[in-house]
């Protein structure tokens, strides 16, 4: 029987390209996120293997939801991706924004807690997997940074998750990539990671024997 790997942020970038990936690989997918037009795009070009649950990964009842709409759909959840993420458009501390900080710490904190708290349920049931895209930045310092703040809690909890999900047989993975052509940027960054890159990377993780768990994977471009 197949496995089901569910995905917020899966509309573009790093989540779409990992949805393919894990699909080619032999998984079900269940696609996360606000755009329910990209969503089904993306499920119809994937095919059967994909089911579109358009939702906010920062609404807890919203994401309760859709994951078990997707164990509905597919007998289960044998993991988790939540890769939804967002920046800022003015950097530091003195001159930041704080409505962005709060649109941000919703959707780089919050909802990677809710997609956790949500999943572990159908994951205990088939001692499975959360990932979550973590960063370069949430690595090392960036002078006023509060983007890079989130991302060091998502490292951080990656760590305190894996120790609790070893209790019953889970694992959990930080996705840590540098500089990613990504919509994120308003310009193509071709030299860079590509998002089939990180996707790569996050089938590495989920694919790897139970005796190994593969805590984080960092990834950075050549150029």
């Amino acid at each position: 029987m197949a496995k089901t790997l569910f995905i917020t942020g899966a509309s573009t970038g790093i989540g779409a390209a990992t949805a393919k990936a894990a699909a080619a690989a032999g998984w079900n997918v269940g696609l996360c996120a606000r755009s329910a037009d990209k969503l089904e795009a993306l499920a119809n070009d994937i095919g059967g293997t994909a089911i579109a649950l358009p939702c906010d990964a920062a609404d807890r009842d919203q994401i309760t939801e859709a994951l078990q709409k997707c164990a509905d759909a597919f007998g289960g959840i044998d993991a988790v991706f939540a890769n939804a993420g967002t920046g800022v458009s003015k950097a530091g501390v003195e001159n930041g924004d704080p409505d962005e900080w709060d649109a941000m710490v919703r959707i780089n904190i919050l909802a990677v807690l809710y997609a956790a708290h949500a999943a572990i349920p159908h994951l205990k049931k088939t001692e499975g997997h959360f990932v979550m895209t973590g960063s370069k930045a949430g690595r090392d310092t960036f002078k006023g940074s509060v983007y890079s703040a989130t991302k060091h809690f998502v490292h951080g909890f990656g760590e305190n998750l894996a120790e609790e999900m070893r209790e019953w047989g889970g694992r959990a993975t930080v996705i840590a990539p540098g500089m990613v052509d990504t919509p994120f940027f308003d310009e193509p960054k071709p030299t860079k990671i590509q998002p089939e890159d990180v996707a790569n990377a996050v089938v590495f993780a989920l694919t790897q024997p139970k005796t190994a768990a593969v805590r984080e994977i960092y990834l950075m471009p050549n150029d």
